[in-house]
């Protein structure tokens, strides 16, 4: 193959590669904790008495979140119980209170992402630009999913440690790479949860 022939097949790669990792929208995680409560303590977990967790969706009247939690609830709730039990955390029985009880909520909602035709120029521009009126230039819909991780301590009756992920929903994928994600995004909030 002669070297330009090389060369473009080079670019064609790096530009789909590049292209590929553009597709694939960062989770941010974070956490929260009641600094006056001794996580040194926790030995055993289980899930929230009344229900594992709730799926909150605001797109449209015909979203179905019994549908959604059917669909994703199992694939949170195998990818918690593996998480935590190897961060040293057992399994409470039913002859013992838990330490902590978890319940997660995945919330699914609509944003809007907008630019206007001159909305990044100072308010009163130096050289001499006549006012116009704004346009829009750029108008973008996004998914947004996040998934919150709470654990509720029963002896002192609160929420002691909260953990979030939040990220843009591809509507491409498959369901398969959805549950994959998910799992990936369960292992990423519980690597916050403190064990001393």
């Amino acid at each position: 193959m002669p070297a330009i022939g090389r060369v473009m097949v080079c670019a064609v790669v790096g530009v789909l590669a590049a292209s590929v990792a553009v597709q694939t929208a960062k989770v941010k995680t974070r956490s929260d904790q009641d600094k006056q409560f001794d996580f040194k303590a926790v030995r055993t977990w289980g899930w929230d008495v009344s229900e594992q967790g709730d799926v909150k969706m605001a797109r449209s009247a015909e979203d179905d979140p019994a549908a959604i939690k059917r669909q994703f609830g199992p694939t949170i709730v195998d990818a918690v119980t593996r998480e935590l039990t190897e961060r040293g955390l057992a399994a409470g029985d039913a002859s013992k209170p838990p330490d902590l009880r978890f319940h997660y909520y995945l919330i699914v909602t609509v944003g809007v992402n907008a630019q206007e035709a001159g909305q990044f120029l100072p308010a009163v521009p130096e050289w001499g630009l006549p006012p116009f009126a704004p346009q829009t230039t750029a108008f973008n819909i996004i998914q947004q999913g996040s998934l919150v991780l709470d654990a509720v301590s029963p002896a002192a009756g609160r929420v002691v440690w909260r953990g979030i992920a939040q990220t843009e929903i591809d509507t491409e994928r498959t369901d398969e790479q959805r549950h994959k994600r998910l799992r990936e995004v369960v292992r990423e909030i519980v690597k916050r949860f403190p064990r001393k």
